[in-house]
C-alpha cells in the first residue's frame, strides 16, 4: 500500500477551511468591504476554521 502524503482527516479539515475562507471572504465582499479587507477576514476565517474543523472531527 502506498503512504499518501495527507490523510483523508487532513484532507477534510483543509477543505473546509479553505471553504469557510472563501465564503467569509465573498461575505465581506459582498458586504462592500475594500478588497484588501475581504481577503485578510477569509484567510483570519480560514486560519481559525482549522482548529474548530481539528476538533469537530473524531480521530480514529
Amino acid at each position: 500500500m502506498d503512504p499518501s502524503l495527507l490523510t483523508l482527516r487532513t484532507a477534510l479539515i483543509l477543505l473546509l477551511s479553505v471553504l469557510t475562507g472563501i465564503g467569509a471572504a465573498v461575505l465581506s465582499g459582498l458586504a462592500a468591504a475594500p478588497l484588501p479587507y475581504a481577503v485578510l477576514t477569509g484567510i483570519a476565517a480560514s486560519a481559525a476554521a482549522i482548529p474548530y474543523f481539528n476538533n469537530l472531527i473524531e480521530r480514529r
